[in-house]
């Protein structure tokens, strides 16, 4: 894989109160850049929830109410978040979920494309029993000694999700072949199906 290229790419993680639809308490968008992540221009922000964290996510992630209490409110952060994304790729795992978080709090943000480590591993991986982050982890064992903070927060779920992304992208040849595998159906940057040709 020739990592130069790939278009901008931000690996994005996003930690919720709980709730359901959830409030944002932190987000991380990491850079990757040449093979590697990038973490001298990182973005990563904590943001007080509208609504209370509830006591499973806190446990968690360990971000309390005390901890976020002091931290600004959505609307006072949601445009550096918009600007730190842009129009670029972005990458998570399982990325339904945060594709669907982000664009809810960020209603004019529209990405490029949306590639999901989950649905890659089970393209390079795919006889494991299970395709958590965890178990990516455990599988693939990527380099995380110079992660960030712990499991479960957002830099450094991103940062283990950018090291398992570089790791299966030398499984393919280029970037489209791993576009096809990588993004969902219905997700930003999800290749048209082939058509048909007419028959008149």
């Amino acid at each position: 894989m020739n990592f130069s290229t790939w278009p901008a790419l931000l690996v994005v993680d996003v930690e919720g109160n709980g709730t359901n639809p959830p409030d944002l308490v932190e987000v991380a968008a990491l850079p990757v850049r040449q093979g590697r992540p990038d973490t001298s221009t990182a973005g990563a922000w904590l943001t007080r929830p509208r609504r209370p964290v509830t006591p499973f996510a806190a446990r968690v992630h360990g971000l309390t109410n005390e901890r976020l209490a002091t931290e600004p409110g959505w609307d006072e952060i949601a445009d550096q978040v918009h600007t730190h994304l842009n129009n670029s790729w972005v990458c998570a795992h399982n990325a339904h979920v945060d594709y669907r978080v982000l664009a809810a709090h960020l209603p004019l943000w529209q990405p490029a494309g949306v590639l999901d480590t989950l649905r890659l591993a089970k393209a390079t991986h795919p006889d494991l029993p299970k395709y958590s982050l965890d178990a990516l982890i455990e599988h693939i064992r990527p380099d995380l000694s110079t992660a960030p903070a712990h499991r479960h927060r957002a830099t450094f779920d991103a940062y283990a999700t950018a090291q398992l992304l570089i790791a299966m992208a030398a499984h393919f040849d280029t970037w489209d072949q791993l576009v096809a595998a990588a993004v969902p159906p219905g997700l930003p940057g999800a290749p048209e199906p082939e058509q048909d040709p007419m028959l008149w």
